[in-house]
């Protein structure tokens, strides 16, 4: 939204956000794994409207940082080198082949400690909601530059986080996603799955996929077993905009001339309108910035900006469609219509006051990258 108008103010947020976390200048490098997924795909944007190599150098410089931070063991645990196992230059040469871990401030909980959920969420380990979205930053590094490598690491990264994150239950029956799991993948620390981690896997793995069917055949197969009858319907605005942001990623694949099942963007751009009548009904806007999350809700504005790009792509090949053109039309218009909602988030956050309060403050760098985003999201959404 108004891209050009922010470019500056963008480029501000993201060099603040390298000096900030060591990407830029002496300090130590402070990795946290989803913002820096958004980071990635916000240099590769700024890359492209701005011309100036230094932004692809610092996306390129930011994954290997990732790497060898987040694909290591952390500096209070008695374990040292690569989490997967691998020997130094091995590890280097395959750097996700264990996953990566989240960044949490707190070494994650050991086997002899109790759970406490609270704690838990600012515990160290691994999540497979942000390891697909380092896959997916991964795979569009790979499309901008055309350097297989980054494909190479993201579909080895989806390898290991299948095998590690799926379990069968005690019980029996299909398998199952854990929400969260030990560093070195062997022990869940949360066993829950997550609401949306199936849908993520599963569009991930076919993203990567591309135009080799043999790739990560047997881990889409199991996905799609466990998207069927789901419901994705959330209020939550960081879920909706995730849903959106998946319904797109379902409408780009097919335009690629890829077969999903014709009950998902069906079922994707339901939920999607579910959740933001709950949420609107909610009156959200109506509560100050100290009481607001300003990435959930920018989640959100991203997510929102999907749906003209959808519309584009069903109105463009309107026969790759399962459902009539004219239904998915009529819908992205309904959604469209939300449209306002996401001017309204990035107006209220874009406003120095709100960026003054401890909400803002406590949750800085993922705040300042996701806002970037939502001002210029073609690099994370795609063009």
């Amino acid at each position: 939204m108004h891209q050009n108008l922010n470019l500056p103010f963008i480029e501000e947020l993201m060099h603040r956000f390298a000096m900030e976390t060591g990407l830029q200048g002496t300090g130590k490098p402070t990795r946290y794994l989803w913002t820096d997924a958004f980071a990635v795909c916000n240099y590769l944007e700024l890359h492209r409207l701005t011309g100036d190599d230094e932004y692809q150098t610092l996306a390129l410089r930011l994954i290997d940082q990732v790497h060898r931070v987040l694909g290591r063991h952390r500096d209070d645990d008695p374990r040292e080198g690569w989490i997967s196992g691998l020997g130094d230059d091995a590890g280097s040469a395959h750097p996700t082949r264990g996953g990566l871990r989240i960044g949490k401030k707190l070494p994650e909980r050991r086997p002899d400690e109790p759970f406490d959920e609270p704690l838990e969420w600012e515990r160290d380990g691994q999540y497979f909601h942000y390891l697909t979205k380092w896959m997916h930053a991964l795979h569009r590094v790979s499309m901008e530059t055309g350097m297989t490598i980054y494909h190479g690491w993201a579909r080895e990264l989806a390898a290991a986080a299948h095998a590690g994150f799926t379990r069968q239950p005690p019980s029996g029956g299909p398998k199952r996603l854990c929400w969260k799991m030990s560093i070195d993948l062997s022990r869940s620390l949360v066993p829950a799955m997550g609401h949306h981690d199936p849908l993520d896997g599963y569009l991930t793995y076919l993203e990567l996929q591309g135009g080799a069917p043999s790739e990560l055949r047997h881990e889409i197969i199991e996905m799609e077993a466990l998207c069927k009858g789901q419901d994705w319907t959330t209020d939550d605005p960081l879920g909706i905009g995730g849903l959106l942001f998946d319904a797109l990623r379902a409408v780009q694949l097919m335009a690629a001339g890829n077969r999903l099942p014709a009950f998902l963007l069906e079922d994707l751009l339901h939920a999607a309108k579910k959740g933001l009548e709950e949420y609107s009904a909610q009156s959200p806007w109506r509560h100050p910035a100290e009481y607001r999350l300003a990435f959930r809700e920018l989640g959100l504005s991203i997510g929102l900006q999907a749906v003209d790009k959808m519309d584009r792509l069903v109105r463009k090949q309107p026969e790759i469609f399962d459902t009539p053109a004219e239904s998915l039309v009529n819908q992205l218009d309904y959604l469209s219509g939300y449209g306002g909602l996401g001017r309204l988030i990035e107006y209220f956050w874009l406003t120095e006051t709100n960026r003054q309060t401890s909400s803002w403050k406590d949750h800085n760098e993922i705040n300042m990258v996701m806002l970037a985003t939502s001002l210029a999201p073609d690099g994370f959404l795609g063009n």
